[in-house]
Parts: C-alpha cells; structure tokens; sequence
C-alpha cells in the first residue's frame, strides 16, 4: 500500500499504511465499510485511546455505520512505532530535552493524509470528514485542531480527554501554544472553530491508571469530568478578553464513565441523530445467562 492510495475492502480491513512524512513507521488503518456505503456517504476518522486498539475502536462504531451509511476509519499508532504519550496523544512534536523537532515529523497530519489517500482512491468523494477522538485519542484530536489546518474537518468531537491543551499563547506546549511559532491569528482560528467536547459525568475516578497526573494537568482537575469543563471555561474567558469568536461546545453525555465504546455510541447519535442517549441505552444491562 503506497502512501498516495487507500482502498479498504467492505466490511472489516486492516491496511498498513506509510505516511510520507515517516516512512519508517506505518500506521494502521482499520476500517468498516457497509455494503451500502457509497463514496458520497460521511466518513468518520476515530482517534482510539491509550491501549492502541483501533480495531476495537472501529468496531465500536459499526452499529452506527450500518445505520447511517458510514465509512469508519481508526487509524492505529502502534506503541512499538510510537512509544509513549509523547509520540500519540503529544503528536511526536517535543523531542527529548525539550526541543521541538521540525513540523515534518509532528503526526497530527496523518489523519488528513489518510483521508486524502482514501479520496485518491475513489472510495470517497466527500470534500471533508468528520473526526472523533476518545481518551488519549481526545488528547490527540483536539490537539490535531490546534495545530493543522481545519479544512479537512466537517466536524470535531473530543471525548474525555485526559488533559488538555489551552488555547494559550504564553504557556509551552503541550500545556498551551508557546514555542509552536503561532500567533494570534493561528489562536483565532482555533477558537472559531465548532469544536464539541463530549464529557461523561462519571468519568470521575481519580485512581484510574492512565488518568495524567503531571502537574499542567492537575491545575486542571482532579478528574477528567472536571478538566473537560476547565478547558471550555478557560476557552471562552480567553476569547472573551481578546475580543474572539468562540465556537466550543462542552456536551454532557449522563451516566457514562471512561468508557469508549459507550462513548463512541454517544458520539454517533449527537451527530446523525441530534441527540444524546439516556444511560439505559448506552451502557445496556448484560444478556441473561441461560
């Protein structure tokens, strides 16, 4: 598979996929593809979470796919490819000592690069995809929004995010933007933009194992549930004193915790069917055992 083309089959794929800015690691694209699914039919890109399990991820959306006429697409980051929080949810963009390493090798341009392949390919017309994210894949995909350019993206949701990246001018990043080379118009755009941040209300456990505890990260909360409404406040105080737009929307999903199959059920029925689902429905009583 050359980096220009994607093709995944009906159903369930997995095709390797090597970026043109790294072509020492591929990455995997995991894709679910309705028999129904034509190419002008919506295409959601999923950000999976610290376990690398795109492939859990992709199929945590079939029943949505089925239902909707969607082509999910979970681009996977290998941890022997890209080891660490540094090299997925920080984008490869902080090398080690501090230093930033050049814009080449920062990651959060696959997911357009993968979606252009799959354009290339003909398996989609669609101008523009819509991305998801969920845990460390939040962390990723808000970032992603951040940094890259936002042509590619019809809409953005960021679901329990671990910490967050503010849109701050004067803090280093990954806390804020500094050292990046934006300025003011880069932090305009960014807030302008519709982004969704999905929260679970019993996203609250402050032992959890993969809940980040760097101190950027507490100021923010003792818990996920908590950070997600600091990054929205702080987002709209901000726009507020320089005088910006801010298009960020902070949506409680009632009952769930870090759960991304619950999460990603959730996300599918905000975007394609205007709501979000009571408890009952997203986390479903186990079948009886006969």
């Amino acid at each position: 598979m050359t980096a220009s083309t994607l093709h995944p089959a009906t159903g369930r794929d997995a095709l390797e996929f090597v970026d043109a800015g790294h072509s020492g690691r591929s990455v995997t694209v995991h894709s679910y593809r309705p028999a129904a699914c034509g190419p002008d039919d919506p295409i959601v890109l999923v950000q999976h979470g610290a376990r690398r399990n795109g492939d859990e991820y992709r199929d945590f959306w079939i029943e949505a796919a089925e239902k909707h006429r969607l082509l999910i697409v979970a681009t996977t980051y290998p941890a022997d490819r890209f080891p660490g929080p540094e090299s997925y949810n920080n984008g490869f963009v902080v090398a080690e000592g501090g230093g930033l390493r050049t814009r080449d090798e920062w990651i959060y341009g696959i997911p357009g690069r993968v979606f252009a392949a799959l354009r290339a390919s003909g398996v989609t017309r669609r101008k523009t995809a819509r991305l998801f994210g969920h845990s460390a894949g939040a962390q990723f995909s808000h970032r992603l929004m951040a940094i890259e350019a936002h042509g590619t993206f019809e809409a953005v949701l960021s679901a329990n995010a671990g910490w967050y990246t503010l849109p701050a001018l004067q803090r280093r990043f990954p806390e804020g933007l500094d050292g990046l080379g934006f300025g003011p118009e880069q932090l305009a755009g960014w807030l302008a933009y519709p982004l969704t941040i999905l929260a679970g209300d019993c996203d609250i456990d402050t032992s959890a194992e993969n809940l980040p505890r760097n101190p950027e990260a507490m100021a923010q909360g003792a818990t996920r549930f908590e950070r997600a409404h600091y990054f929205h406040d702080f987002a709209h105080r901000e726009a507020a004193r320089l005088g910006l737009a801010c298009g960020w929307r902070l949506v409680t999903v009632p009952g769930v915790g870090h759960d991304g199959r619950a999460m990603s059920k959730a996300a599918a029925a905000y975007w394609f069917e205007g709501r979000i689902p009571p408890p009952s429905e997203l986390n479903p009583a186990p079948a009886p055992v006969a």
